[in-house]
């Protein structure tokens, strides 16, 4: 992260897990917490990431009220990253907070179903967001990019899926488009995403 350098790596020496950032780095505090509460969850449940250590900025260039507002009373800084510790100690990421998905009152984890999807034949890649529902709070959305002569189709990516994710996780709709948007730095702006689908089934309803 640009607020901590780096935070995590899998070791030189042992098992380098696929899947996983490793384990702290010296003199990297990092524990798992509750997003609302802020209390430490155990191994193994998926919470908000917080770090602390030397490698961590001391603040916001003179924006304190947001400084007090990702920062623990102890030092920790809130990350904006969803994670969990594994029974051996690896870190693992499952997403951004703010692109967790609530459908129907369960979370979903974006980054669970987009690897299901671009790991398809005829999938270039995919970002999968959660757009506002009528019935189910938020709408499983993936919007895909195909693999350049692939004519690879929604019904076909959700009948692939299906014997690998619950029911619950299936997106209600693919959507394909040319290309993602993406940031300077490369990163899907899921935000633009949400945005230009924000009424996909709203409208529908009406």
């Amino acid at each position: 992260m640009t607020e901590t350098n780096m935070n995590t790596s899998n070791p030189y020496e042992g098992e380098r897990r696929a899947g996983t950032v490793g384990f702290p780095l010296p003199g990297v505090c990092l524990r798992i917490s509750d997003p609302d509460g802020g209390e430490t969850l155990a191994r193994g449940e998926v919470g908000m990431i917080e770090v602390k250590g030397p490698n961590v900025f001391c603040g916001y260039w003179r924006m304190p009220e947001k400084t007090r507002a990702e920062f623990r009373d102890d030092g920790y800084f809130i990350t904006g990253d969803l994670g969990l510790i594994d029974a051996d100690g690896y870190v693992h990421i499952v997403g951004r907070g703010k692109d967790l998905i609530i459908s129907g009152g369960y979370n979903i984890y974006p980054k669970e179903v987009e690897s299901e999807i671009d790991a398809l034949a005829g999938v270039a890649e995919s970002a999968v967001i959660g757009v506002v529902h009528p019935d189910f709070g938020e709408g499983v959305t993936a919007i895909v990019v195909r693999a350049p002569g692939s004519t690879i189709s929604a019904a076909a990516i959700i009948e692939a899926i299906a014997g690998h994710l619950a029911r619950y996780k299936h997106p209600k709709q693919v959507i394909f488009v040319d290309q993602l948007p993406r940031n300077t730095m490369g990163k899907v702006q899921k935000n633009l995403l949400r945005e230009a689908y924000k009424d996909l089934y709203t409208s529908k309803a009406g």
